[in-house]
Formats: C-alpha cells, structure tokens, sequence
C-alpha cells in the first residue's frame, strides 16, 4: 500500500514538474501608444484623423486605402459608374457585425443618410456625402446612387465614411457611441472599452470576413506627450509608439532593442488667417490698438508673411530633418499635385517691402493660436514661426493649447492666425481644396475647415467642375488650376508635409502609411 502511495506521489510531482516546464499558452497582446486624444467614438461626429484611426479598428468603409492611400475593395468588392450619374456597388457577402448580424445594403444607406443629421459636428463628414442625390438598394449586396451632376470622386469619397449596423445605432447618439453602449462594426476588431483620455479597449474579432489580425488583445494608449510616450515604450510599457519624439530619433535608430519606421505623409501643415471680418480680435498696433482694417484681407499682407517664413529652418532645427517643405496642398506623386507650386522661399527683404508697401512700414503686432499635442512639433511650430514673422516687423506672441480645447475655440472663428493640419483623406487634392478654400457654403458641404473665410469665385468654379469631370486627365489638370489660384492667392500659409514615425520593441515590425494612421491590425510579430 505504501509501495503505491508513494508511487503515485511520484507520478503527480513528475506530471505537476512536466507542466511548468511546458510553455505556457499566451495571449497575443499589444499595446500601442497614440500620440493625439480622440474627441470622440462615434465614426460620424467629427472628422479628425486620431478620431478617424481609433474607427479604423472597429468599423469599416465601403472602398478601403492601401498604405500608400490608393483605393482598394471594402466592404464593397466592386464598383462601376453605370452612366454619368449613377454608381452600383457590389457588396461583400458573407460579412457579418460584431453582433452576428448580417451587413447589408440596407446599413449602407442608413449609414449615409446619418452622416448628415450629427448634431453639432466641429468637423462634418457631410463634404463626402453631398453629391449623392439618393440612394437605391437593388438588393441585399447591392446597392445604387444618384448624382446631381456627373462625380467620378464618389469613390474617394466613400472611402471615408463607416458603414454602422442599421439595428444597433438606429437611433443612437454620440454619447452612446462614447458610452461604449453602440459600438458595434465589422472591422478587424470589436470594442472593448473606452477610458476618455486614457486608452482605448480592443478583442479580436474572430468572424472576421478578411486577414486576420496577429493580436487577440489590443490597448491603444492616449499619450499626446512627447517625453511621456516615449518614456513607456523605453520602459517597455507599451510594444509601438506613433510620433517619435524628433530629439529623439538617432537614439532611437541606434537602440538594439527598437526598430523604426517612417513615412512621408499627404498631410499638409498650414497656417489660417482670418480674410473675412473687417476687423480681426489678435492683431493690434504697435501700441495695442485694433487696428481699423483686417491686413490680411491684404494679398501683400499674406504674401509678405509666407516670405517671412524659413521652411528650411524649419525642417532642420525644429523638426530634426522630418519635413518637406512644400507650397502644395499634396506631396508628390498624389493626383493633383501641382509641381510648379514650390516652397516660397524666404526673403526678409522681400517680406518687409510688401508689408511697407500694404501700409504696414512698422509692422503690427500679432498672436499666433496652435495646439500643442496634435501635430509633430506644432507649439515649436508656431514659436519659429513668431520669431521669424518679429523679425520681418510682425511682432508675434504665441498661445498654445490641447487640441481638444483648440479646436471648440478655432472651429468658432475665435482667432485671427491659426494653425491647422488635413491630410488628404481621399487619396487626391480635392479633398483638401474643398473643406479648407472652397468658399463656406455648408449647404454644399463645402468649406467647412476653410477657418479663414477665404473665397475666390474663380477657383470655386473652376474646383466644381473638376469634381464633375469624368476624364481622369481633364480633371486633374483643373484640380491643378484650382489649386495654383488658391496658393497664389495665399488663401492659406503652407508650411510643410510631416514625415512620420513609428518605433516598435524588436520583433514587431508595421508597415507606415502615408495616412497617418496607426492600425494594430498592420503591426505584425516577426
């Protein structure tokens, strides 16, 4: 008995031994830092790209990008103009939403028409639904639309609204997306939770209708600061960060135990300046006083401050190499770009000789609005900025806040010179000729980030019939057109294109996108 007893105590040690020698099975986790707050979780409210990259996980778009930006199938596998004012698309079948809910055309349209009910929108996604005059579903996967006019961009545009369940969000509000309550897609991921400011909750979604993702577990953490994010990717708090800090980056590369990777991105960092009130609330004379005109109703005026500034200073002091400097609204080879429109190069002289000539000999003073944890370096942005434009007569001071506060202020026309990024979301120039120098007519769903009021009949007549020209070629030369009118108008200050940056711990690679976006399901173990 005793003989047995031990025996069988010994085969429990050895079988106990065996399986902690054995390797654990392990969830395969990842933990992503984002350098932008998101504003908010519902896909429609407000058109922001930190915003934009959380609902790429959860939801999905009818007509996906690649990462270069180029159009590839969604949750439509084809699409074809049947004439000059109707699309058919044909949509994936088999896909279902988180909930085990089929996807049909039915949520397309629903989703479509609740674009333009969102309430109170900072940013509408209404510039990408106007054109559709109605909607028809043929059948379950298929589904129709009806332009106004001819409108060869629909595509593009389609690219960037999310298709959400008809069942689940039909009458639901933004608090209930923030609520976490109607969170319910068909992406690579469902949602888990969301911790305003915090971080955001991700499970694999297993009844995926495409790749699969690599992690059954994603945290995408919030930290816009810059020493702060990079803390926990050095600590090995989180496995990627978006957004290297720029002093930071050859220590980076040469750290062992990290990878880098960048990218040139298509979005365009720009300064607004207040062309439509007679009188503007942050420029002063140089005792103080409002002055009686606005100056930069005045083309020297803005021309004089695009001379004043040093892009090239710019890229190699501030943002440590990461910039190309640029007077276009898209980076090469992206559809419209415009290769005469180069970097205005900096003249001082130059830009004190207009302002003498505009009645501004002594300059005038002025305060410079940016945020401070949206864009690679924008509150050292607009420091380099405000000296450069003191120096040239300009005297410049300069407040800073969160983006999320920025934008409630900026959004309401609030200041007089404002710093702003757009990334052009449809992969070519339209999408950003339209929300920031079409003339504001929201009816139209144009103009609605123009901040500065700008508006040229020209350029918005020679814009809208390029949105309705079918040849590819035609149509490009006009979107040049109504680019080079808007730059040489100097309906904005361009300043630069970011290139940007991920590191990741060893043995995770990702693959950067010229969108900006950080999407867990590119990150891959290696």
């Amino acid at each position: 008995m005793k003989i047995k007893l031990a025996a069988a105590l010994k085969l429990l040690v050895v079988m106990l031994l065996g399986t902690t020698l054995l390797p654990l099975a392990r969830a395969a986790e990842l933990s992503i830092a984002l350098g932008a707050d998101v504003t908010s979780m519902d896909p429609h409210f407000h058109n922001l790209t930190p915003n934009n990259n959380v609902a790429e996980h959860i939801f999905e778009t009818l007509v996906g990008k690649d990462a270069r930006s180029r159009l590839k199938p969604g949750l439509a596998e084809s699409w074809r103009a049947i004439d000059d004012l109707t699309w058919e698309f044909k949509l994936r079948k088999g896909v279902k939403f988180h909930d085990g809910s089929d996807f049909t055309a039915a949520d397309v349209v629903f989703s479509i028409e609740r674009v333009g009910k969102i309430p109170n929108s900072p940013g509408p996604f209404t510039v990408y639904t106007k054109a559709i005059a109605s909607s028809e579903v043929v059948d379950n996967h298929t589904i129709r639309f009806k332009t106004a006019a001819p409108y060869p961009l629909l595509p593009n545009d389609l690219s960037t609204i999310y298709i959400l369940s008809k069942k689940v969000a039909g009458n639901a509000t933004t608090e209930d997306f923030n609520a976490g309550k109607v969170n319910i897609g068909t992406g690579p991921f469902k949602f888990v939770e969301f911790k305003r400011s915090d971080r955001v909750e991700l499970a694999r979604n297993d009844g995926y209708w495409g790749k699969k993702p690599a992690w059954d577990k994603v945290t995408l953490r919030i930290l816009p600061n810059d020493p702060t994010r990079l803390a926990a990717l050095l600590a090995g708090d989180v496995d990627a960060i978006e957004n290297i800090p720029t002093p930071d980056l050859a220590k980076i590369k040469s750290n062992a135990n990290l990878q880098t990777f960048t990218k040139t991105s298509h979005r365009i960092i720009f300064f607004n300046l207040d062309q439509q009130r007679d009188q503007t609330p942050f420029v002063t004379d140089k005792d103080g006083k409002p002055l009686e005109k606005n100056p930069f109703k005045d083309l020297k005026v803005r021309m004089a401050i695009s001379k004043a500034i040093d892009r090239e200073a710019i890229k190699n002091r501030v943002m440590e190499g990461l910039s190309l400097p640029s007077g276009n609204l898209v980076p090469a080879p992206m559809f419209g770009h415009v290769p005469a429109l180069t970097p205005e190069k900096y003249d001082l002289d130059g830009a004190k000789k207009l302002l003498a000539e505009a009645g501004y000999p002594n300059g005038f003073n002025l305060t410079i609005h940016a945020p401070n944890n949206r864009y690679v370096n924008d509150d050292q942005i607009a420091q380099a900025v405000a000296q450069m434009l003191t120096r040239a007569g300009i005297a410049t001071k300069v407040v800073t806040m969160p983006m999320g506060v920025y934008l409630g202020h900026a959004s309401k026309l609030e200041y007089s010179f404002t710093l702003l990024g757009w990334g052009a979301s449809t992969g070519e120039s339209s999408s950003a000729l339209r929300p920031l120098l079409a003339t504001f007519t929201p009816d139209k769903g144009l103009g609605g980030f123009n901040w500065g009021r700008y508006s040229n009949p020209n350029m918005d007549g020679v814009l809208i019939k390029a949105m309705s020209t079918i040849d590819d070629k035609e149509r490009e030369s006009l979107l040049q057109r109504a680019a080079t009118l808007a730059m040489k108008d100097v309906g904005i200050v361009p300043l630069h294109h970011q290139i940007n940056t991920w590191a990741t711990k060893k043995g995770v690679a990702y693959t950067p996108r010229t969108d900006e976006y950080t999407l867990a399901q590119e990150f891959q173990a290696k």
